[in-house]
């Protein structure tokens, strides 16, 4: 059954009674405390339910200049006002359609539910999570047809769990997918688990709070034109990738990581990003065949632990927009890589080294085939220090002897400090 929740109308009667539409099964209830929502158990193709994590204090790093337009004030914002909310509680079998601006709190638990948001292009819609439980077996748990901006916001100290269990049965292949911008954020835990895309949004995807659990047999994390992090805890099992911008445009798909802790596993790459991927802060632990893939790698900052089949970094002609690079000016990197045709950092075009701490284990540490500038940082290749910047080129070795342009007879480039 269908219903249209309209916010304004809601707003009174939630202050003084529960209201119930009759004839939808869904109960419309002022906000007070609920059952928690029962745990996730199903598990479907090669889906993984990750281990459970406890969303952190609201307390994030501070955004970088460059990037400090990347977020509003209610992006950050990690506690909603609930002055004028709705309360919607789901029932099996049941859509709710949410068609005005406004914060919606959702809780309950169902089977066959489906919360769909379809406003005005200017509206922008909050969708609280506090004790939301909804499985379904072909269709997304929530679907944003049309807004402005929604906001995925977990209450504090709540768990919800959203799962589709089966064959997606049209395009919108993910248990949270959007048409328009998403953020999520908040102070509590949502878990979700899916047979395709975990979260996919086709247009910007903003992640600022919360503690989010995420196993998908495809993407766990998925956005057309931007992904952009500022703090939260994701623990990402997936497939394919962990986190994946890119669109048919190519000049867009970028990553941009302030803050926040990543614990991914994927089958594919554990970030990838068609033009740029920059990290300016938090934690990222990559389990992956590639650990980062973009066609430009940009890292200032943060402490990022790899493990790798493939490369471990890999900087790539994605996208025409822009020239080939891994540029590394700071941070904490440790990469670890498989038996093999394996490169650490691998850049198809130049690779810039002016700062932070490079440690690789592996075989082939680098491997560029544009130029190479080294300026600074420490470089720690099989536990042993050294101000070498080696070559892997094609059917040669590590490069030549220290401080040389050039290496050995089949050695490519050796780069001693610039």
């Amino acid at each position: 059954m269908k219903k249209k929740i309209l916010a304004g109308s809601l707003a009174v009667l939630i202050l003084t009674a529960a209201v119930l539409f009759t004839g939808c099964g869904t109960v419309v209830s002022s906000h007070t405390s609920a059952a928690a929502a029962p745990a996730a158990t199903a598990q479907t193709g090669s889906a993984v339910t990750p281990a459970a994590v406890t969303a952190p204090a609201a307390t994030p790093s501070a955004v970088s200049a460059e990037t400090e337009d990347l977020f509003t004030d209610r992006d950050l914002s990690q506690t909603p006002d609930l002055s004028e909310a709705a309360a919607v509680t789901v029932a099996d079998g049941d859509t709710v359609t949410l068609t005005e601006a406004g914060v919606y709190v959702l809780s309950g638990s169902a089977k066959e539910a489906q919360v769909v948001v379809d406003a005005g292009d200017e509206d922008k819609v909050q969708l609280v999570l506090d004790g939301l439980s909804i499985v379904n077996a072909d269709k997304p748990c929530i679907l944003v047809e049309n807004a402005d901006k929604v906001f995925l916001t977990s209450a504090e100290g709540r768990e919800n769990s959203l799962t589709v269990s089966g064959v997606f049965s049209g395009d919108e292949d993910a248990v949270i997918f959007s048409r328009d911008d998403l953020v999520l954020n908040g102070l509590g835990t949502v878990t979700v688990i899916s047979s395709r895309d975990g979260i996919r949004t086709n247009d910007d995807l903003k992640l600022t709070g919360g503690a989010w659990n995420i196993s998908a047999s495809d993407t766990a994390l998925k956005a057309h034109d931007s992904i952009c992090a500022y703090d939260g805890v994701y623990v990402l099992e997936a497939g394919s990738d962990g986190l994946h911008a890119e669109d048919n445009d190519d000049s867009a798909g970028s990553i941009v990581i302030e803050g926040g802790s990543f614990t991914i596993r994927a089958g594919d790459d554990g970030v990838h990003a068609t033009t740029s991927l920059t990290v300016n802060g938090g934690n990222l632990t990559v389990s992956a065949a590639e650990g980062m893939e973009a066609t430009q790698v940009i890292i200032n900052s943060g402490v990022i632990g790899i493990s790798a089949s493939d490369d471990g970094i890999n900087a790539g002609r994605k996208s025409k927009a822009l020239s080939v690079k891994i540029e590394i000016n700071g941070g904490e990197l440790a990469i670890v890589m498989g038996a093999g045709d394996t490169d650490g950092i691998d850049s198809n075009g130049d690779l810039i080294i002016t700062g932070g701490t490079i440690d690789v284990t592996g075989q082939s540490p680098f491997d560029y085939d544009g130029s190479c500038t080294y300026t600074g940082g420490t470089l720690i290749v099989n536990g042993q220090e050294t101000d070498t910047v080696t070559n892997q080129m094609m059917g040669g070795g590590f490069g030549g002897q220290p401080g040389g342009m050039h290496g050995g007879q089949s050695g490519g480039f050796g780069g001693k400090r610039w």
